[in-house]
């Protein structure tokens, strides 16, 4: 009822001002010094006839945030401006991710917003909020309803990368329906979302764009086919082995196939373990790794200690360890693993590896004591906190809570998250 009672307000306020756009622009801006308080007087600005105050308003309340103003940008989803949904999707993503809209421009105006949007989905999408956090139904609604309507193909994407971030599983038929977009922005981010949601039933939905023209798309769906473990791809994903010609494509179907372990694959990393791709040679190695066949590890643990490529030496770490390789010394794979969260070439790499590899039990053990090393580096503790929070128990939240009165404040923040996630998951 407040925001039936709200919107209907404006009509009101633009027929009395006889100040004209600018002087609401002032009041908006004059309310949001006031704080989170204020926002309840901006709202009603929703309404404007004017697609500057309307974006004047949808700034101010996604500046100032908190819960007040999760109503009022739910509303500006229903937008008839592109720039104005945009807005207002990453205010409600920024609600739930702090520092979302970081670097954005803030100050920027309308029109550079309207005209400059394309270049923000070149960016590397991997923000996600954390496991324990819980999304209002309506904003998933809101923002699903966005990608299938929204006025502009960029508010459309952002839109759906939106939901990826915030996990919108409800909103899957409407990512599904992007699927089918002839927009590459659409498509491209509503395969990344379906990624991130990890429904297993949502393999089968993203198999036909397997053999899409488009590179970008085709290993983004390559991507998600090994990550949701869609088996009936398989055949698919061998195709695209023989027939294509892109290396990147190659790489991208054999460390999806890797991913679904059958030994049915073993000629194929064979073939590729021994030859001269470093990517194929990467993702054949992981293939190995997750066979899990100790006969496989003196062959893995030789080519591991010759190998001089930095990229290919880390899957093959990775495969020893997955394997049985649980020693935390110097030279261990282990302790590589550890080692490279310190390289800003190959962290990124890294920490999945230390996520999957401590989905055991024993391996998970052996590595409680790098987070507590008088050495250990800051890196490595934030990027360890977050693997001990994806798969922890138990058992992991004393390690992670002794990281609570860390010097670091950055270091204390991700042990605490670390802590509420394992406590989120875990009865």
């Amino acid at each position: 009822m407040r925001l039936l009672f709200v919107l209907s307000l404006p009509l009101l306020l633009v027929a009395a001002d006889d100040g004209g756009k600018q002087a609401r622009i002032r009041g908006i801006r004059d309310y949001q010094k006031l704080g989170q308080s204020a926002v309840p007087k901006i709202e009603p600005y929703l309404q404007d006839a004017d697609d500057e105050v309307r974006w004047e308003a949808v700034k101010a309340i996604s500046e100032l945030g908190g819960t007040r103003a999760l109503d009022g940008l739910v509303a500006a989803t229903k937008d008839n401006q592109g720039a104005i949904q945009i807005r207002a999707t990453d205010g409600l993503v920024n609600f739930y991710l702090p520092g979302y809209m970081k670097g954005e421009g803030l100050g920027a105006t309308f029109r550079k917003a309207a005209t400059s949007i394309k270049g923000r989905f070149t960016d590397t999408n991997t923000d996600i909020i954390d496991a324990y956090v819980g999304v209002r139904p309506d904003v998933i609604e809101a923002l699903g309803r966005l990608v299938k309507n929204g006025v502009s193909f960029e508010s459309r994407a952002n839109a759906a990368r939106g939901l990826g971030i915030l996990r919108g599983k409800a909103a899957l038929p409407d990512l599904y329906e992007g699927l089918y977009s002839k927009n590459d922005l659409i498509l491209y981010e509503s395969l990344i979302a379906i990624q991130k949601i990890r429904e297993i039933e949502s393999g089968p939905k993203v198999q036909f764009l397997l053999r899409d023209l488009k590179d970008k798309v085709q290993i983004a769906a390559i991507e998600t086919s090994g990550i949701l473990q869609n088996r009936a791809a398989m055949r698919d994903l061998r195709e695209v082995m023989e027939r294509n010609r892109s290396a990147k494509v190659k790489r991208a179907a054999l460390t999806a196939i890797a991913m679904m372990p059958d030994e049915a694959n073993r000629s194929l990393y064979k073939t590729h373990f021994e030859g001269s791709d470093d990517g194929l040679r990467a993702a054949a190695a992981e293939g190995y790794a997750r066979l899990r066949q100790p006969t496989d590890l003196p062959a893995l643990e030789k080519a591991f200690e010759a190998e001089s490529k930095m990229g290919v030496r880390l899957s093959m770490a990775f495969a020893c360890v997955m394997i049985g390789k649980r020693e935390l010394s110097e030279f261990s794979p282990l302790q590589y693993l550890v080692n490279t969260l310190n390289s800003k070439s190959y962290r990124d790499s890294a920490e999945p590896f230390l996520a999957e590899v401590t989905r055991d039990p024993q391996t998970r053990d052996a590595l409680y004591p790098a987070i507590g090393k008088p050495n250990a580096t800051k890196e490595e503790k934030i990027r360890l906190a977050r693997v001990f929070g994806a798969n922890g128990d138990k058992t992991t939240l004393p390690v992670v809570e002794a990281l609570k009165g860390d010097t670091d404040p950055e270091v204390a923040q991700e042990a605490i998250r670390a802590a509420r996630n394992i406590s989120a998951r875990v009865p």
